[in-house]
């Protein structure tokens, strides 16, 4: 059906706003849309493959009938303004106004979900089958292990530099693996003398599972081979020689240690506890160790990063001062250690002749330069990574080192795995388009070895609101088919960019796990102090949320006592105290002169108009304008308040909008701690998602300012294009995750302005150059 009766009022779906569809899909849960013929509750489908439709559970012929006859009248347009009204088995019509259109109009309507289109033709590549009847690759072949001629080559090359770019899905972790049980079967290499190094414990824990499945290794030998992250082996050579000033009881294991030294070191310049970015302070803190940057090698670029600095250089007098350290200084403190000590160096380039980097992508500079250190000697190196998935700059990675490997590395060999044993060729082609366009990488293309009959899909949701409902509507319908909720993942840029997405699946039935850091949306500091505006015209009373406004009125935390004490002695609310604080700024005195009459106008609006009615008359444009975004490039106040807006839409009062937020605070948090659930479906970051695999994946928000992301834009425009390709990576990557299925939400609108198509889109619809001249060649 495409009628239905809600608040007294006629609906017909396509003539209807498209913003409303998602207020509509909400009411319909509540019973609140009902049929226009026998008024039993109709439930409103919004999905991604067909246009939005209610469905009528109990419907009779005659139920049919009137709205057929309905959507047929609806879709006859007029030009008469004074036309009668007319009836349709008892139901009055009411008066129809012209039927125009805009392009704006017509860009928010409906609009039909398309397939990529620029995949080449698929041609399988013919895989090795013969593997001899003896040797190792045999012996391999014969416990299932199967192996094409670059894994294989890739394999047998054990002297001398080597570089394994692994394409995703190439079986990189099969042949770092083999590689290791090959030099100790059939040629008989000490164990002893081979160091495999990882980034995640996760990556070393499958290497050591991998390893105990080749035929021909002893338990004892593997016992003997060192494979672990950079930070466990470090580590460890850092206990063997100086255990007292190492000791596990030294470290900072936790943030809110460091937080505690650095916010310690932020009163001394008079920081603004609530008002400070601590935890991107000490992410800047980390990037500067892990580029060797002591405290007085700092360059500053700003206001931000010079109260970073003094916060970095206070931090670790603190810290040297009570003997302690953090997990940065595991790898600082072996790489000071090595080059103090010439012999020890020497050692261990005799003890490691046999060194091998996983993920060699994601490296800083300070691991490095402990990797060359202890290859010195030899020149045994192999590294396997692969430059189009360097995602982790924020940390300190850069991809510079896989690219210039072969110049750092004289006499580097160079093996390609191009092969995707993952994806299909649809998923795969349309990957490769994106990635194409970067300019700094090496050139290469993945072959898959499987296609499917359907390439990947776009979808166009009006907002996020819609978009998270139209996902969930998808998955719903894929479970009633046989599907496993682990069989699906949803991908997105940031946390932020998926509040409504984790609303949605809080509100169904689907069993899902939320891999994410940080608060819920709503403990954001910009929202928070929106949010304590609209809490204290609800009670003016409000304690804490009085204490989170004050940064927005330009208040130190210290003035809470004379408020808390004026509303005792003069008999008022704490609104009402706030004129009476003394020692202000005469144009501070005034602002708050006003403020509580201007909560009482606050407390008579609609969600979204209240909100509005703080950043405009109540000054807090002002406060998030000369906040910015406190040197934190990721996340900005306007940008917060914006996603705020879209979400108090969806609510008819300020009380009802204060009640959802609290019951959604909670169960985030609860979900947040979730982690057992094997059958689930994944809602992560695509940073996350890296290394992971799943049948079925959902990307959000691929337009500009969301994927790519605004801050790169941003240094895009001002010439640094580093940032660009980077996220055209994590593009790369995100699409990489599927093996079978995937679909690509491009909203029309994002933060209630209108937003346009990601350039990746764009790129996707675009056959990449290699593949372009191999089709004209046919």
């Amino acid at each position: 059906m495409q009628v239905a009766y809600h608040q007294d009022k006629l609906i017909h779906l396509p003539s209807c706003e498209r913003e409303k569809w998602q207020q509509l899909y909400m009411a319909s849960i509540r019973q609140e849309v009902t049929c226009i013929h026998c008024h039993s509750p109709l439930r409103m489908e919004l999905g991604i493959l067909t246009p939005p439709t209610f469905i009528h559970l109990q419907a009779n012929k005659e139920c049919l009938e009137t709205a057929q006859l309905m959507e047929k009248k609806m879709q006859q347009p007029t030009t008469k303004d004074d036309e009668p009204q007319t009836s349709i088995a008892g139901f009055q019509m009411p008066k129809k106004r012209t039927i125009t259109s805009s392009s704006d109009q017509e860009n928010e309507s409906w609009k039909e979900p398309e397939f990529v289109k620029a995949i080449p033709a698929f041609a399988p590549r013919q895989l090795p089958t013969n593997v001899g009847q003896n040797g190792y690759r045999h012996t391999l072949a014969q416990s299932g292990i199967f192996l094409d001629n670059n894994q294989w080559e890739a394999v047998q090359s054990t002297e001398g530099p080597l570089l394994i770019l692994a394409g995703a899905g190439s079986g990189k972790t099969r042949v770092l693996t083999t590689r290791t049980a090959y030099m100790l079967t059939e040629l008989n290499y000490s164990a002893k003398e081979m160091i495999l190094v990882t980034f995640t414990a996760k990556a070393a824990k499958e290497m050591k599972e991998r390893m105990r499945t080749y035929p021909e290794i002893q338990p004892a030998v593997l016992n003997q081979l060192v494979i672990g992250t950079f930070h466990s082996i470090f580590y460890k050579m850092l206990m063997h020689h100086e255990p007292e000033q190492w000791a596990p009881s030294n470290l900072l294991k936790q943030e809110w240690q460091r937080q505690a030294m650095i916010k310690e070191a932020g009163r001394e310049i008079d920081i603004d506890e609530k008002e400070f970015a601590f935890d991107q302070a000490l992410t800047q803190i980390s990037w500067w160790k892990n580029h060797l940057l002591s405290p007085d090698q700092v360059k500053t670029k700003d206001k931000w990063e010079e109260h970073v600095a003094y916060l970095y250089k206070r931090y670790e007098q603190m810290r040297l001062a009570k003997n302690l350290f953090d997990f940065d200084d595991m790898l600082l403190g072996l790489y000071e250690l090595l080059m103090n000590n010439p012999r020890l160096l020497k050692r261990y380039q005799q003890r490691f002749a046999y060194v091998s980097v996983d993920e060699f992508q994601d490296i800083n500079k300070v691991q490095v330069e402990l990797i060359t250190m202890l290859s010195e000697r030899t020149k045994n190196l192999c590294v396997v990574g692969d430059d189009d998935q360097s995602i982790y700059a924020f940390r300190g990675s850069d991809p510079s080192y896989i690219l210039t490997f072969k110049e750092r590395f004289s006499n580097t060999k160079m093996v390609v795995l191009d092969e995707n044993y993952r994806s299909n060729h649809e998923i795969v082609s349309s990957a490769n388009n994106v990635i194409a366009t970067n300019r700094t990488r090496y050139s290469k293309q993945l072959h898959a070895q499987t296609s499917s009959n359907e390439a990947p899909l776009l979808f166009y949701p009006f907002d996020e609101e819609e978009e998270a409902t139209m996902i969930v509507t998808d998955i719903k319908k894929q479970l009633e088919a046989g599907e496993s909720p682990s069989d699906f993942a949803i991908l997105f840029r940031t946390n932020s960019s998926a509040r409504a997405l984790i609303e949605r699946f809080v509100s169904s039935s689907i069993p899902f796990q939320l891999d994410a850091d940080g608060e819920s949306f709503y403990r954001r500091k910009s929202v928070r102090k929106v949010l304590a505006y609209l809490r204290l015209a609800q009670n003016p009373d409000d304690a804490t949320a009085l204490s989170d406004l004050l940064g927005a009125l330009f208040l130190k935390q210290q003035v809470i006592q004379e408020v808390k004490a004026n509303s005792i002695t003069q008999d008022c609310t704490f609104v009402e105290a706030l004129p009476q604080i003394q020692g202000l700024q005469p144009f501070q005195s005034k602002k708050l002169s006003t403020m509580p009459e201007k909560f009482k106008q606050l407390k008579t609006k609609s969600p979204v108009d209240a909100i509005a009615f703080i950043e405009q008359e109540m000054g807090f444009s002002d406060y998030v304008k000369k906040q910015g975004n406190e040197g934190n490039k990721m996340e900005r106040g306007s940008d917060d308040v914006r996603d705020l807006k879209v979400a108090a839409k969806l609510h008819p009062t300020i009380q009802d909008f204060l009640d959802y937020i609290d019951h959604m605070t909670i169960k985030y948090e609860e979900i947040r701690y979730q982690k057992n659930n094997q059958n689930a479906t994944q809602l992560m970051t695509i940073h996350r998602a890296k290394g992971l695999e799943f049948k079925h994946v959902y990307i959000l928000g691929a337009v500009e300012g969301g994927l790519p992301h605004d801050y790169a834009l941003d240094a895009w425009r001002e010439g640094d294009d580093k940032p660009l390709e980077e996220e055209r990576r994590l593009m790369y990557v995100a699409m990489t995750r599927a093996e079978r299925n995937l679909k690509i939400s491009v909203p029309i609108m994002r933060r209630g302005k209108r937003a346009f198509r990601s350039r990746f889109v764009r790129e996707v619809h675009r056959i990449a150059p290699k593949q372009l001249r191999e089709e004209r060649s046919k």
